[in-house]
């Protein structure tokens, strides 16, 4: 798996989303992902990232996806 492929699967989940994906070995299979949504707001940073984790759970039980470093934001809502 791509980093690019990796940032359209967040950005599709997460229409509002900014991310950034980066490639940390080389080896496209252990990334650090930063993530700021919305969809953030009000839950804890655990549930964030197992949101983002559950959006790779195949890719992670195949090994495809060997680690992922998550950084999540939760935006504001418009206007607050």
């Amino acid at each position: 798996m791509t980093a690019e492929q990796i940032e359209k699967r967040i950005k599709d989940a997460w229409a509002d989303c900014e991310v950034a994906v980066l490639d940390t070995t080389g080896t496209n299979n252990h990334f650090d992902v930063r993530v700021a949504s919305r969809t953030f707001a009000g839950k804890s940073r655990i549930e964030q990232h197992k949101s983002v984790m559950d959006l790779f759970s195949a890719e992670l039980k195949t090994g495809e996806v060997h680690a992922l470093q998550i950084k999540t934001i939760a935006k504001p809502a418009p206007g607050a």
